[in-house]
């Protein structure tokens, strides 16, 4: 039996090992290393899926009819964050030689079927974009609107002028690639490709070579001769051209058209350090307004905050003070005519409605309240490089996984504290372990069919199905059965007074109780909201967010505001002798999400209005969904955990039989 408990035990961590292995395929920190590349050596850029804000939908580069490389179409290496993501990262025909520019021919198309003329039609009405790699630094184009420069990542797939009935395919590419000259010597690094890892020798003799820094593109629309294009060979040197073209000579997208794809390579001198290369892609829009607004409501907020919180303590302290100064036959009389929250002495520590489902969602809120901080404190130390595509939710993903030992621990030691007994405590692991998880599961199995039916690189593949849901039953769930286990080992938290065998009736009030629990999430709301508009543009509109140092601080505050208001509900409610204080502790903070996800819904009228169809929106309100549950599970886990100790202390310091 020990040998078969030893093989068993092996298998297990070997199965850990590879699943670990999957999900962090790519979880390095690609274009962390620096590239020198010699002159005239040839990098290939690479294409990621199509993205649009009109509908969210992201699409394979490949499903449009564009040219192919010649050793034919390799996917990137891709963790499972990218994969998630929906990001799709393929192999490019367009080939850059180091510091020579060139005009390039790429290919030219067979005539355009029905089909590749609606869909081309389609995806350029829908906004869609383009995404290339170079280097790992995405594609930038620069426009001008009404006198502004305006950023975007990628170009268009074409356009349809207001002026013209017809719509026009980008199909020439004016690229810039920034270099910087690069003069070292004691390091030598190896491997030009952005999807293996930098080999770093040493070596003494003097380096040379450039690095990339920048990468631009201007997009543009022209019409060439498809019999003279297509005796050409992909890379043979065509005339350049001058973009922007009339409309006269520019694309068209109409059946039986061929279509000729070329492009143009400019290689420009800089004084950008590769260091510094992210720069230009991290700058937000309005900073300044970002930066004045959160410091705004910090101030706001902490100057409220410690209002309340110090009449609060100087309210409390003074009860406790007055009755700690009475002599016992002072206080015995005191307990004959007592009032407010000392009347439900015996009645606070009652155990709560569905007491198990409220160890549930208090197990699980810690789970994600860990999660959440490890990765701000990271990505706020700046471990988190953007040039990582999909670290952050992958390393949160993980982070998630081992942090089920603190759920199931946390959730059972609080069932066995309300129950006084370890009975039931495995059912409260599993049902730990499979809350959340299984909310979020059913929303993203509904999405993903959607996604299914409309061909979205978005959607998950049903082997990354089998590799989450083996994630989730051979590592969380193992875990929080442990956690559990631990918590059962635990000595219960004893209560500082006894609870009566019949329960005390509760005064009628002229307003419900829950009325003011929900009004409770708007101060807390306040303290997130901007920072919730620059993460909710960062996901949405496609844009860099990585000023993590206001989201730490902005996390910080949040925390102490719900434990505040949590507190003083819980108070305000013990006073008025209503002893059920438990979920409305959880729900005082918890509220906050109702008020997150009513904001979702006003960010897709009013930011997002570009938004089309029904497809892109029940998208937008799941994901908007499960970030609600999310944030009501931690908020409510803070409010909660902190209302309980503070009710523990306030009855463990007065004498009351």
């Amino acid at each position: 039996m020990a040998v078969q408990r030893k093989i068993s035990s092996t298998h297990f961590c070997a199965l850990i090992i590879i699943l670990l292995a999957s999900v962090c395929n790519g979880f390095y920190l690609p274009g962390s290393y620096m590239h020198t590349y010699t002159p005239g050596e040839s990098i290939f850029g690479k294409v990621n899926s199509l993205t649009s804000i009109e509908t969210e939908l992201p699409f394979s580069y490949y499903s449009l009819p564009y040219c192919k490389p010649e050793g034919g179409i390799k996917k990137s290496a891709e963790n499972l964050g990218e994969l998630l993501m929906g990001d799709q990262i393929d192999n490019s025909p367009y080939r850059f030689n180091m510091n020579r520019n060139e005009s390039l021919y790429l290919c030219t198309t067979n005539p355009l079927n029905e089909n590749e003329v609606k869909l081309l039609k389609q995806r350029t009405r829908d906004l869609y974009q383009v995404n290339m790699i170079l280097d790992n630094l995405p594609a930038m184009r620069y426009a001008k609107q009404n006198g502004i420069n305006i950023q975007w990542t990628g170009y268009p797939v074409g356009y349809a002028p207001p002026q013209s009935s017809e719509d026009y395919i980008v199909n020439h590419l004016k690229f810039k690639v920034l270099v910087h000259e690069y003069e070292g010597t004691g390091v030598q690094v190896l491997g030009t490709g952005d999807e293996t890892m930098a080999v770093v020798q040493e070596s003494e003799k003097k380096l040379n070579g450039y690095e990339i820094v920048g990468f631009e593109v201007v997009p543009c629309s022209v019409k060439r001769d498809p019999e003279a294009m297509s005796k050409l060979k992909m890379y043979d040197t065509v005339d350049p051209v001058n973009c922007p073209v009339d409309l006269e000579k520019s694309q068209i997208i109409r059946e039986q058209e061929r279509v000729s794809f070329t492009y143009e390579v400019e290689f420009v001198k800089s004084d950008i350090r590769w260091p510094s290369r992210w720069d230009a892609y991290l700058k937000m829009e309005g900073a300044r307004v970002h930066w004045f607004s959160i410091m705004n409501s910090l101030m706001v907020i902490f100057f409220l905050a410690g209002i309340v919180f110090v009449i609060f303590l100087r309210t409390v302290r003074r009860d406790l003070t007055r009755y700690e100064e009475l002599d016992k036959e002072a206080q015995a009389q005191m307990n004959e005519e007592l009032s407010g929250w000392k009347l439900v002495v015996g009645d606070v520590f009652r155990e709560p409605n569905c007491s198990k489902l409220l160890c549930v969602m208090v197990g699980d809120g810690t789970q994600i309240l860990g999660m959440a901080v490890v990765t701000t404190v990271f990505a706020a130390l700046g471990f988190m490089s953007p040039a990582s595509r999909g670290m952050l939710l992958t390393g949160m993903i993980i982070l998630y996984l081992f942090l089920g030992l603190v759920a199931g621990y946390v959730g059972v030691r609080l069932w066995i504290t309300i129950k006084g007994t370890t009975e039931g405590w495995r059912s409260v692991s599993w049902s730990v372990s499979c809350f959340f998880p299984g909310i979020v599961f059913i929303i993203l199995t509904a999405l993903n069919f959607i996604l299914w039916g409309s061909k979205s690189t978005g959607a998950i593949p049903i082997s990354l199905y089998f590799i989450l849901i083996s994630l989730w039953f051979c590592i969380s769930v193992p875990l929080t059965l442990l956690g559990g286990y631990f918590g059962t080992k635990a000595e219960p938290i004893q209560y500082p007074v006894r609870t009566n065998q019949i329960p005390r009736e509760i005064p009628v009030r002229k307003y419900p109780s829950w009325l003011l629990v929900l009004g409770a999430g708007t101060l807390p709301f306040g303290t997130l909201f901007i920072e919730l508009f620059f993460i909710l543009s960062s996901i949405w509109l496609g844009r860099f967010y990585y000023v993590f140092g206001f989201l730490l601080v902005v996390f910080v505050l949040l925390v102490v505001v719900c434990a505040e208001v949590s507190v003083v509900l819980t108070y305000m409610h013990l006073c008025v002798e209503d002893w059920q204080w438990w979920w409305k502790a959880f729900y005082a903070s918890g509220s906050v999400s109702l008020y997150v996800f009513m904001y979702s819904i006003n960010y897709l009228i009013f930011d997002l209005r570009s938004l089309s169809g029904p497809v892109s929106a029940m998208l937008y309100l799941g994901y908007s969904l499960i970030m609600a549950i999310a944030i009501m599970l931690s908020t409510g886990t803070i409010g909660f955990l902190i209302s309980f100790y503070f009710v523990h202390y306030l009855f463990s310091s007065v004498k009351i039989d």
